[in-house]
């Protein structure tokens, strides 16, 4: 059969056999007549191409050709007539083989790369060792921050990367590597208030925020100076009647040692579980008070969080009606805390009072939404508090006025560097809302909000979930709220001594007027 070669490159939009390669010759057609006929080669296969990356050519079944000499239209038009006329007769059964050649082909490739593709799917369903229960636990660690911390950066690395890693490389061969196993991934953070919590320190957590625990009365923080002189842990508030109150340990005290070691580089949260223990047990701290040392001995005992204290304090004045101020004391957020203030508020109310104040200061936080509850108490609307992630707003908690109790009597903050966390969420919804006067002195600065997940084995994981802006879009981290109006460094802080100083023209508080509007 006299064919021409096809084209190995041919669009797949022309035939499968092309006429190519021709040359046009612009001799005489005298010397083409002299010329032999060109000479056509049998069929014969060149290697079939196995589908290229990404299947981009198709497979041919080629056919070459040797021409001696260009050829002329006379002989191409006898070659054209004698190829119409045999209809491929001469090596039809050639031509079928390469077609089911071709057919071969992509069944082998198929087959091939279905067999490929189950085994590539067998092995990866598969892990190359076998998850231990200590395996399984770390996972679950693993799971709930990626779920739920605040930073989908997780400190500028690999996430996926890290647990492949350490499911590989990390002993957890006991549940004690597990434990370290996950506090080695948390500490990848760097965030001090994402922490890991065994059984035992999450049941005393939670015992806290019910009201009551064992320990010297302390709430502790890192130190907010910048000149290097606060190295330790500075107190952030000492709970009233506690071993640590009654001691004389004050806001702003920096723990320099708990049982002669060190805090300059203890995290507040291992500084906090030595400081708790047995009742009746004791324990030593070194305390820098301003320019003095103090080394004090204390003895733990359960020490219990009453969220509100209340007085109603009368004012003297000239005229028949005296003001009478409600002082509502809030040292915690606890999960009786918001019914209590409501509680305060409505006693007060039944004695005629004209004005309150609520007393915010060494409140170092506690539960998010007692927090969120205590605002809807003062306000008869308005945005509580912005949660935002790193990608910006999240969440708004508002309030419609309907579980207001006292939003018409004016009403005063007061605030210190004790106040931390929820409290500095309720003082700043306070100022926002332009419902509340701030007296006092900047906030700790804490504005990050944690939340606690437990794990199957009764351990625990605190994660740092989101951060807030108060109503005004003011971040507050590292910041604090800052007051309207500063306060005497004398100023009282207990109710007791709230009034009394009232009563007194020539105490400290009667130099501040709390109420000029």
């Amino acid at each position: 059969m006299d064919v021409l070669a096809g084209s190995a490159t041919a669009s797949s939009s022309y035939p499968h056999l092309l006429i190519s390669n021709f040359y046009k010759n612009h001799c005489s057609s005298a010397s083409m007549a002299a010329a032999p006929p060109p000479q056509l080669l049998q069929w014969k296969y060149l290697p079939v191409r196995i589908v290229e990356a990404r299947a981009k050519s198709p497979l041919m079944c080629i056919m070459t050709m040797s021409l001696k000499r260009p050829i002329n239209y006379a002989n191409y038009s006898k070659i054209k007539k004698k190829l119409r006329l045999k209809k491929y007769a001469g090596n039809l059964h050639e031509v079928i083989k390469c077609s089911e050649k071709i057919r071969r082909h992509i069944f082998v490739f198929v087959a091939g790369l279905m067999v490929v593709m189950s085994a590539s799917l067998s092995v990866s369903s598969i892990p190359s060792w076998a998850l231990t229960e200590e395996n399984l636990l770390f996972l679950e660690a693993w799971k709930m921050i990626d779920r739920a911390y605040v930073d989908k950066s997780f400190n500028g690395q690999s996430w996926f990367r890290y647990r492949e890693n350490a499911l590989r490389n990390e002993p957890m061969n006991a549940r004690e590597e597990t434990y370290m196993a996950i506090r080695k991934m948390l500490a990848t953070l760097e965030d001090p208030f994402t922490r890991f919590l065994e059984p035992e320190k999450l049941t005393s957590l939670r015992s806290g925020t019910r009201g009551a625990l064992t320990g010297v009365g302390l709430s502790i923080g890192y130190p907010t100076q910048l000149d290097g002189s606060a190295a330790g842990l500075v107190v952030i508030s000492a709970s009233a009647g506690g071993p640590a109150n009654r001691a004389g340990i004050l806001s702003g005290d920096v723990i320099l040692a708990i049982d002669d070691t060190s805090t300059e580089t203890m995290g507040i949260y291992d500084a906090a579980e030595r400081l708790q223990g047995s009742e009746g047990s004791s324990v030593k701290l070194t305390i820098r008070s301003g320019p003095e040392i103090k080394h004090l001995d204390l003895m733990r005992e359960k020490v219990s969080l009453n969220p509100v204290k209340s007085r109603l304090c009368a004012v003297p004045a000239s005229g028949k009606d005296s003001p009478r101020i409600g002082y509502i004391k809030l040292p915690t957020f606890n999960q009786n805390a918001s019914g209590a203030v409501k509680e305060a508020i409505n006693t007060l109310r039944s004695n005629n009072v004209n004005a309150f104040v609520l007393d915010l200061r060494d409140n170092s936080g506690g539960l998010f939404p007692e927090g969120i509850e205590i605002a809807k108490i003062w306000l008869d609307k308005g945005v509580i508090v912005y949660i935002c992630d790193s990608r910006g707003v999240r969440d708004i908690y508002d309030t419609d006025g309907s579980k207001a109790v006292a939003t018409s009597e004016p009403l005063v903050v007061l605030v210190n560097k004790g106040t931390a966390s929820a409290s500095e969420i309720l003082a700043g919804a306070l100022k926002d809302n332009k419902r509340a006067v701030l007296f006092g002195e900047p906030t700790f600065g804490k504005g990050k909000i944690q939340s606690v997940f437990e794990l199957s084995d009764g351990s625990g994981l605190v994660v740092t979930v989101a951060r807030y802006e108060t109503p005004a879009h003011t971040d507050i981290d590292k910041v604090g709220v800052i007051p309207d109006h500063p306060l005497p460094t004398s100023f009282p802080k207990d109710e007791e001594a709230f009034c009394n100083c009232l009563q007194d023209p020539a105490y400290a508080c009667n130099k501040v007027e709390l109420f000029a509007r």
